[in-house]
């Protein structure tokens, strides 16, 4: 499991959003949901961990890895490095590293733990987990019914939003592991940046519900992602 441990030692150190000073926004949808989707739509490099309970989702077509959370760096447009916590046919919990560069992408394998390319009964791409033209910004600018809930304090103090999500968005920023159906989303948003720093959702499939946890950090880091040694 070496080559996975890399993965893992480049994520290490996961935080919060830091408050970068000035003055917050008016607190008006108004002006807080334009500046998101303008924020957003600009980020060059961005850290996150998304994690999943109740009802499984799996990134294979046998239903064999459940996914249960990532953990990962995205390098805009087409860098990302991530692992992965897993749950193999039901009972076996392990991790996954996944690289992905330039249309490229590594999987290691949950046996050896040596990367190799993805395997095409995979549907996984880390650096589809944040898309700022294709995902957030349309995300943000398509929300409807959207209500500001009032000022929490998570990870600091953070304007919350809540809002319907459009279905072909929620596929976007989850790297296509929820499909087919819109959410209610509630959005936790630097008062100042108008970033998002945390997101909460919950998805239906045959009756079952699955819920969903997202947090973003680091935006802006210099990332260094570079492709996995692969044997051959």
């Amino acid at each position: 499991m070496a080559t996975v441990a890399v993965v893992a030692a480049a994520l290490v150190g996961c935080g919060s959003g830091e408050d970068l000073g000035g003055e917050p926004m008016a607190a008006d949808l108004a002006v807080i949901v334009p500046a998101t989707a303008e924020g957003m739509g600009e980020v060059t490099s961005v850290r996150f961990e998304l994690e999943r309970s109740g009802a499984p989702v799996y990134i294979d077509q046998f239903g064999e890895l459940q996914v249960d959370e990532v953990r990962g760096r995205v390098r805009v447009p087409d860098a990302a490095d991530a692992l992965l916590v897993v749950t193999v046919s039901g009972d076996l919990s392990t991790k996954l590293g996944a690289v992905a560069i330039d249309g490229d992408v590594w999987l290691s394998n949950p046996v050896t733990g040596d990367f190799e390319p993805l395997p095409g009964s995979y549907d996984l791409d880390p650096t589809l987990f944040f898309d700022p033209q294709g995902g957030w910004r349309p995300l943000i600018e398509g929300l409807t019914d959207v209500t500001l809930v009032g000022m929490d304090d998570r990870d600091g103090q953070r304007y919350h939003l809540r809002g319907t999500a459009p279905a072909e968005r929620i596929e976007s920023v989850t790297a296509r592991l929820v499909r087919d159906q819109e959410v209610v989303m509630d959005l936790w948003i630097h008062p100042v940046t108008g970033l998002v720093t945390a997101a909460e959702f919950d998805t239906e499939l045959d009756g079952a519900i699955s819920s969903w946890e997202l947090r973003l950090s680091d935006y802006g880091a210099e990332f260094e992602i570079v492709p996995p040694a692969v044997d051959g």
